[in-house]
Parts: structure tokens; sequence; C-alpha cells
């Protein structure tokens, strides 16, 4: 049965309730359900505006039309999504005979088959919910690009199966944009997976009440991902130090270290924004408290750095361990999380650790709490919020559950809560601009000052080939501010020439990512300088930009002034992603969407409008092939020559420059001067 509501379309059938609405600009919001109401929760959108649909009753069904994109529900059911030139976007996969109905005497119009697969399956799981899984047609043609952070070199998603659970390193951001001119946002926090096969889409969930998502259609990628972040939210301003260079390694030791290093980057007259002081700071995991054995006088450290115009940067992590001084209290209320089997430990990592329920309300004010006490008095405004998928030693997820519910049924929201806590908690004190640096993110983080960066990945040149396609579809999908381990994190000794290429060719890259961060487990590594509270875990070797050697160093030093020389230019970049979630960086089709070519290329991107970036990704490069889109001139920034769009060309890559092409025209302060 179908009911045309006067901005809602319900059809219903044998216990499910199938509900279609306008939700934002040119978008759809769709939600089914067998339970005998349908869930409130809005997950990673902002709650509806009031954006009108027109809805028309059919013999067929039922239409409903907002703006670009156009639904139809037929009586059997099935959905077909159209955008304002009538070519379908999106067709839900029926095999079944209920579409299969004529007169007789009448040319069957529709799709028959005796396999019996419905596009929406909602298998009861014993005990109570389902597991869902929504299948629709697939196009062998299409191109799929979003869906966060994966460790892969992949950008075209088309033909991967991915898994819609966060790990370490891997963020799953259920957004995606189609070359077929539509966004799509899976909004369930449920662990489960998306397959976008030849012959089949499917999005599966292990455990939920419901089926959500939103759709919504675009002539452009930039006018779907604006209309998507008119509906999840878009990042705050960035702050000025986030526009510079951040300092980091495994691990300042002690206060007088920290600041040490700090003192050097001054004696240089290198500009630095941030450094950062590294996890293990603490008496105990959950303290959330500095040891004074190695860090006696905060206060004097934070006012020390604010002096030398450098934002200080403190860990946290999420983890309690069982002997912390607010375990039993957090436990009495209720604010960790729980185990459905066996004990009460989800990491052991160098004690045995559980996690604040990031879902709980009252765990995230009595974190922020904690933290404004021992850090935010101290005039500490940068938080870096570490393990935040969370890390788990073993990732079953069937195992945890949360204050929201079982982590199969809503573990993926858990890193867009932790970053909230923080948020609002610092909103609260009358901070603006909020940023946080955070090791995973789910959609719609980006509302709550998430700076995810790609966390532990191998110092390989592998690894770094894998960051690009992972900070592009990061964009895509919401999260426009996106960093990375120069350098990778495991690994990689800095007296190695082999390591110092890596790293130098990964400093590059870092200078046009959108967040410039060094940090990295270096070897070897040292002993621990104490046996308990933040003495007791060693530190990796040195990871300044002076650890290197004197070549690397100069290379080094001519980024961090690219860097310093850009920051009106990148100052722009944030303001858009702001104010519309434009991307700091994107492929090339987001800026040349009419140059099918820039569909292909996987090893480029844009940073901002105006620069291409064409990084060197294996060992030993001397030239690399750089594709110039189509619609306007480029110039090289280091030789100034010129050339035009549409083709192909060799180009140098000594070791000091990463190929760069500048829209012809357009003046940056690149190469400094001498070098033009």
């Amino acid at each position: 049965m179908i009911t045309c509501m006067q901005n809602r379309i319900i059809y219903s059938y044998d216990g499910e309730v199938l509900w279609v609405e306008p939700w934002g600009p040119n978008g759809l919001r769709v939600r089914s359900t067998k339970c005998p109401q349908m869930p409130e929760e809005d997950w990673a959108l902002l709650p509806g505006t009031e954006q009108q649909a027109e809805i028309t009753s059919t013999e067929a069904g039922a239409v409903i039309r907002n703006g670009k994109i156009r639904a139809e529900v037929s009586s059997g059911g099935k959905l077909t999504f159209y955008n304002q030139h009538g070519a379908v976007l999106l067709e839900e996969y029926v095999r079944n005979r209920k579409e299969y109905k004529f007169q007789p005497g009448e040319r069957p119009t529709s799709f028959a088959s005796a396999l019996d697969i419905d596009a929406r399956e909602f298998k009861a799981i014993l005990g109570g919910d389902y597991t869902l899984t929504v299948r629709f047609e697939s196009d062998p043609e299409e191109k799929i690009y979003g869906m966060g952070q994966y460790q892969q070199p992949h950008l075209n998603l088309k033909l991967c199966e991915l898994e819609l659970a966060q790990r370490n390193s891997q963020a799953t951001v259920p957004f995606m944009v189609s070359s077929k001119g539509y966004g799509f946002l899976w909004n369930n926090p449920a662990v489960g997976k998306a397959v976008f096969g030849k012959n089949i889409t499917t999005w599966e969930a292990q455990s939920t009440k419901i089926m959500d998502y939103w759709i919504c259609a675009g002539d452009s990628p930039a006018e779907i991902v604006e209309q998507y972040a008119a509906v999840t939210g878009t990042v705050p301003m960035m702050p000025e130090y986030g526009l510079g260079f951040w300092q980091s390694k495994l691990r300042y030791q002690t206060q007088e270290e920290l600041l040490e290093v700090a003192r050097e980057y001054k004696r240089r007259n290198l500009p630095i924004s941030v450094i950062v002081i590294d996890f293990f700071h603490w008496t105990n995991q959950g303290d959330w408290k500095f040891d004074p054995e190695y860090w006696p006088d905060p206060q004097a450290m934070v006012d020390e750095l604010k002096e030398m115009g450098i934002e200080l940067m403190v860990s946290i992590w999420p983890t309690v361990d069982h002997t912390s001084e607010n375990y039993e209290e957090m436990m009495e209320k209720g604010f960790l999380i729980r185990m459905d089997r066996g004990q009460r430990i989800a990491m052991d990592s160098r004690g045995n650790a559980t996690h604040f329920d990031a879902t709980n309300p009252g765990a995230r004010e009595y974190v922020c709490n904690k933290v404004k006490q021992n850090y935010y008095n101290y005039g500490i405004r940068i938080f870096w919020l570490d393990e935040a998928e969370p890390e788990y030693t073993y990732y079953d997820f069937d195992l945890y559950r949360y204050y929201l519910g079982p982590n199969v049924q809503i573990g993926n929201i858990y890193p867009l809560l932790y970053a909230r806590g923080f948020y609002e908690g610092m909103q609260a004190e009358g901070q603006e601009n909020i940023v946080n640096l955070v090791r995973c993110a789910w959609a719609g983080s980006q509302r709550y000052g998430a700076l995810v960066w790609s966390g532990d990945v191998h110092s390989s040149f592998k690894g770094l080939r894998n960051q690009v396609a992972a900070g592009l579809n990061m964009g895509l999908a919401g999260i426009t501010w996106w960093t990375t381990d120069i350098g990778g994190f495991h690994g990689g000794c800095p007296d190695e020439p082999e390591f110092r290429e890596l790293f130098l060719r990964w400093f590059q890259y870092g200078t046009f990512c959108p967040v410039m961060r060094v940090h990295g487990s270096r070897d070897p590594h040292s002993e621990p300088i104490g046996k308990k509270g933040g003495g007791f875990v060693n530190s990796g070797a040195p990871n300044e930009v002076w650890s290197y050697g004197d070549e690397a160093y100069e290379i080094c030093v001519k980024y961090m002034h690219i860097r310093e020389r850009l920051k009106p230019y990148i100052r722009e970049q944030m303001k858009a992603a702001h104010e519309k979630g434009t991307p700091i960086i994107r492929p090339l089709f987001y800026d040349f969407p009419q140059d099918e070519r820039a569909w292909e290329v996987e090893d480029q991107y844009m940073f901002g409008p105006d620069i291409l970036v064409a990084p060197v990704l294996y060992e030993g490069m001397e030239t690399r092939t750089v594709y110039l889109p189509r619609g306007t001139e480029w110039e090289n920034a280091w030789t100034g020559e010129k050339f035009a769009g549409g083709q192909a060309v060799e180009v140098a890559t000594p070791l000091d420059q990463i190929p760069l092409f500048v829209r012809a025209g357009v003046k940056l302060p690149i190469a400094e001067p001498e070098e033009n």
C-alpha cells in the first residue's frame, strides 16, 4: 500500500514501512523498518529543513521530486531514482515477480525473475533486530569515490569491497560520489560492508533496526559534495596555527626535552606552529593528567611555548586502565564500554584497559571535565584524540556494547561522538574555531572540528601511495581536514639514505596537504627513563627536520617556507571548506569534471583550485608523467614553462622537487625569486 502525505511517500507491505521524503537541496532521505515505529535517530544527518517536495500518485505507484532528484516508488515497493533530465541515477536490484504485472494482451513493461531476491532484505537475528542487505543495479562504467579512508591505492572504488568498520588507519565514512551525477550516504553506523560489484551493488549491516540512506543529484562533483555538506555540516574555520608546520614524534619524554626542541626551531629561525606531547605522559591510562615527575610545571611550559608563538597539542586516549584512579567511579556510573562475554579488557597496551563510552553523554562530560581540570586550565587548546576507533587488541565487534547499543549496531559512530564531546566541552568554555586531531571519523565528524589523520601507516613508498587515495576520498566524504604522518608511522631510520628519500618525498607531499604534520616512530628506539607513569614507555629516534642530514635539512626548510608563503592561499581554501564543505585536496575531476581523462588520474590532485600536485611515489624516480587537465593553461611552478591543458608531460623529479603546476595567470609564491 502506498500513501502520499504532504511531504512524504509511505509504502507498507508485510510488516515493512518505507519512507521517502525531501532532505536538503536536491536530496531525498529513504528509511525502512520492520519495527512497530520508525526509529527517530538522524545519525550523520542534521535535522531536516522545511524542504517542500512535489508528490504525485500514479497507476504504477507514486513519484516524489525535490529539485534535481526524482524518485519513483512502484506498487510493488521498488525504488528508482532519476535526475532532472530523466536519466536513471540508481535503481534497486529486484529479482522477483512482484513487479511483473500486466493485463492480457499487454506487453510486460517490467523485468521478472525466478530468483526471488528482494532489494531490501531484513533477515531476522534470533533474539531481535535484523541483518540488513540493500541491493542496487550496477553500472559497470560507473566510477565511485569517497567512502572515507582505506589503506589501498585505488581512488576509484568501483569493483572494490569495503568493510564498514573502524580500525587503526581505517575510517569508514560511508558517503560516495558517483560519476553518474549523484551522491549517496549510507546513514547507518552498524558494522557491515559495501560491495561495488560489476553486476550488483550491495550495502550490508550486521545488526540494525532500520535502513536509512540519503541520496542527492547534482550536475558536478562540487555541487554534490556541497549538498552533502549542507545536510551533514562543515568544519569550523581553521585557526591560524593550523596553516603552518606541526612538529611531533613518538615521543617526547620530558618537559625539558620538548621545550628544547621548540627552542631549537626558534634558534634556527624555522617556522613552526604546533608541537605535540604524545601518549604515556600521564600517570596512568584514564587519569588524564601529566605525570609531575617528568612534566613538573605545565603552566610554565605552555607560557614559554606561547611566547615563542607555538601552540601545544596534548595526546588524549579513551582507554582506562583497571588501576586508574577513575576506573571504579566510571564503572559505577556506567561510563565504560561493556563486554557481552569475558573479562572487561578491550585493549592490552601497557596494562589491562577498556575505553570510556563516548556514546554516553555523561561519560563525555566526565572525561571533558577531567581534561579541563588537568590540561585546558593551563591554556592547552588542541587535543590529539588518539585511539578514536576505538582500537581493540582484537577487533571482535560483536563483543562490545555501548550506551547506545551493541557495537555491531552503532559502533561506527564512536569517533564522531568522541570528537563531539571535546568540541562541545571546549565550546562551553567560549572557545571558537575548535580543531582536534582525531584518528578516525564517521560521516558528520567534520562539524565537530575533527582533523583526521591516517593512523599508524607503514613507512614505505607503498604506504605513501596509499595516502594519496585515502586523503582524496576522505575529502570527497566530507572530511576536509585531513593529514598524515610525514614519513609514515611504523619504522624508518633517519640515518638510512633510503628512508631519507622516502621522508623527503613524504615531506613534499605533506606540504600540500590540509595540515602539514611530521610524526613517526623512528628507529632505533631508546630505553625507557623510568619504571612507571610517564617514564616506562620508550621513545623513538629523533624526528626533527635536522635529524635527517644536511641535504635533507635544506630541502625540508625549503618546503617549510613554501608552506609559510602559501598561507594566504591556504587560508582561502580553509574558508571554502568551512562555508561550503569544499575539499582542500581533491581529485582532478572535481575542478575539471568535463575532462574525461581527469576522472582516470589517481596519483595527482588539486590543492585548492589553482595548484596541481603530482607527488613522487616511487623510490629512485628521476622523472614522472603529469597529466594537465584541459580547460586552462598550466605553468610549471619551478621553471615557469607554460603548457596547454589536455596533455601529459614528462617532468624531472630531482630530490628537492615535487612536480607542481599552477593555472596560467595565477600568481602564487611557490618558488623563491632566485629559483624562477
